[in-house]
């Protein structure tokens, strides 16, 4: 097979592949979440008071959360071992079938405890799905990608992780918008979940086009290095780049999570309507969706630290003025206080990160690598942001507990990042940008990997 490294038709060809099929996927497991926000409280968990309902419902989103490193390590593993490809076909299917499967469940109402349960188990299995598909999305562009273009490619993954959002939230307001309140909850919110496997389809066909990368067949062109399981490989010669991934996604996926899934919550709290923090969190994050592969390309040309810093900083200073501005009930402030947290602070980290990520580690490991650092820190901080910002309220009766912890994960991110070397080659002092991509022994790359073990 012909080498396509930084091959154009190629690279957009692995960039459009990854944006549609995360998109697809994204849009799977977000539809969950606004579900837990809007509707499962009341379905799934009727017996309890609303806001413990709530909690309970933000619960089971949590628990997707919880499967996400395993997906990463199974995935991960297999990734290594037979190609991004193949594993980025699979998380699709299953997590197309599962979500279908979670929009024919029976509630509460006809079948009683076994519903959560099933709920839970399904979420459970897009945990899995999720956890898998994130690792691989990345490289398949990364690894395609010319080094010194690798920001901005390699970011438009992550626009497939926004617009995820913006087709999921925008499936609900639909819904809600066609529908009374009691046909929504009778049948309406089941909609947007049933339709996801025809969406399930397209990213399928879209998928199976694309090459393998060129990066994963040089790395397993030699039988030694195929010897050691990948995960334990990456953790014996990785760890500080799994520290650095996991602190530098702290602030990234708790805002996110408290941006996107409380936000709601805390909008019925203050008095605003539902509707205008859906509309506002769909601007946002279409905005951000394109914004990513700026603050990609912007990473090609400063380097990957000062602008995921950056965003991290954005978090900390936009923390108390975000509820400030919910508080106000002004519908034009509220789109201000979403748009300003999404596009700048979410959207400098989150569009930064696949480069960064994919720096971090050799590419015979890198896909358990990426899911590792990744994953971990979705499970502990990502799944459970809504509970903890939820229990502040209920504690508090206010915003500012909140406020402090998202500073708190800012803070965080900003120091692990900081301690991380910069992995862009372009910017490095006295380096120039290698000419092979993603080349995992390349010399110049070679000593940034090796500076974070």
């Amino acid at each position: 097979m012909a080498d396509v490294r930084g091959n154009p038709r190629e690279v957009r060809k692995a960039a459009i592949a990854s944006l549609f099929g995360s998109a697809l996927e994204w849009y799977d497991f977000f539809l969950y979440g606004t579900a837990a926000a809007l509707v499962f409280n009341s379905l799934f968990f009727p017996t309890f008071d609303p806001l413990v309902g709530t909690i309970a419902a933000f619960g089971t989103n949590a628990v997707g959360f919880l499967a996400r490193p395993l997906g990463g390590i199974i995935f991960g593993h297999f990734g290594d071992r037979i190609g991004r490809k193949s594993m980025l076909v699979t998380t699709l299917v299953i997590m197309g079938v599962a979500t279908c499967l979670i929009g024919l469940l029976p509630t509460y109402a006809t079948i009683g405890a076994w519903a959560p349960v099933l709920l839970i188990t399904l979420r459970i299995v897009q945990g899995i799905a999720v956890g898998g598909e994130w690792g691989g999305g990345v490289l398949i562009v990364s690894e395609h990608a010319p080094s010194h273009r690798r920001g901005f490619y390699s970011a438009w993954s992550q626009t497939g992780v926004g617009l995820g959002f913006v087709l999921s939230a925008s499936a609900y307001a639909l819904a809600q918008a066609v529908t009374t309140k009691e046909s929504f909850l009778a049948w309406g919110w089941r909609v947007p979940f049933v339709v996801g496997i025809l969406l399930t389809a397209v990213g399928l066909l879209i998928r199976l086009r694309i090459m393998e990368t060129p990066a994963f067949r040089e790395a397993t062109s030699e039988p030694e290095k195929e010897s050691k399981p990948p995960l334990l490989d990456v953790i014996r010669t990785h760890p500080k780049s799994i520290l650095i991934a996991f602190g530098a996604r702290v602030a990234e996926t708790g805002a996110s999570y408290l941006f996107l899934t409380f936000s709601l919550s805390y909008a019925a709290e203050v008095g605003v309507g539902k509707g205008v923090v859906l509309a506002a969190l769909v601007v946002g994050m279409l905005f951000e969706s394109f914004a990513m592969p700026m603050f990609g390309a912007l990473s090609d040309r400063v380097g990957r630290r000062p602008v995921y810093i950056g965003g991290a900083i954005a978090v900390i200073v936009w923390a108390y003025p975000f509820f400030a501005l919910f508080d106000t009930r002004n519908p034009v402030l509220i789109f201000v206080a979403i748009f300003v947290a999404v596009v700048v602070g979410h959207g400098a980290m989150i569009g930064t990160q696949p480069a960064f990520f994919t720096e971090l580690f050799a590419s015979r490991v890198a896909y358990s690598g990426l899911a590792l650092g990744h994953e971990l820190a979705s499970m502990i901080v990502g799944g459970f942001s809504p509970i903890v910002a939820t229990a502040l309220l209920a504690w508090a009766g206010a915003s500012w507990p909140i406020a402090l912890f998202l500073i708190g994960m800012g803070a965080v991110t900003v120091f692990a990042v900081a301690a991380a070397p910069e992995t862009n080659p372009a910017v490095r002092k006295d380096r120039k940008a290698p000419e092979d991509p993603e080349d995992p022994e390349d010399p110049e790359e070679a000593e940034v990997k090796s500076q974070t073990v």
